[in-house]
């Protein structure tokens, strides 16, 4: 994974455990665990979570990863992140749908993969980043 898509999936997932307004203990967990994934420094991953209520800055449009597979992975994480808390809330859904439509990911298979998902718990569950090179 390059450093684009790197980034990318950082910034998405960012994004996506800020649109219900607060950052669960669960979430902070992955978050560290996806940011470790992505070679990024453990600091730099904390420090940007504990601000991403507040950050303005961070561009808030969903990303273009350059591969469909890519973005595939990208949902099953997010579906792991939004329900950290046990429960997805509806603008993490549409968050996640909006990745999906952008990356060429129908809604049938969106809905699939979060039907798969369903009933794993947070903890148990690996992550797709962890199972990826990066460069």
């Amino acid at each position: 994974m390059n450093l684009i898509d790197r980034s990318n999936y950082f910034r998405a997932s960012l994004l996506l455990i800020r649109k219900d307004h607060k950052i669960s203990k669960p979430e902070s967990e992955l978050m560290i665990r996806i940011g470790k994934a992505l070679g990024f420094e453990k600091r730099f991953c904390a420090n940007a979570f504990h601000e991403a209520l507040d950050n303005t800055h961070i561009l808030n449009a969903p990303p273009k990863f350059s591969t469909k597979a890519l973005a595939v992975k990208f949902i099953k994480d997010g579906l792991t992140l939004a329900m950290a808390d046990n429960y997805i809330h509806p603008l993490e859904e549409q968050w996640l749908l909006s990745i999906a439509k952008r990356n060429g990911i129908g809604i049938r298979r969106y809905l699939r993969e979060k039907e798969i998902f369903s009933g794993k718990k947070y903890h148990l569950s690996s992550l797709e980043v962890e199972n990826m090179v990066v460069s």
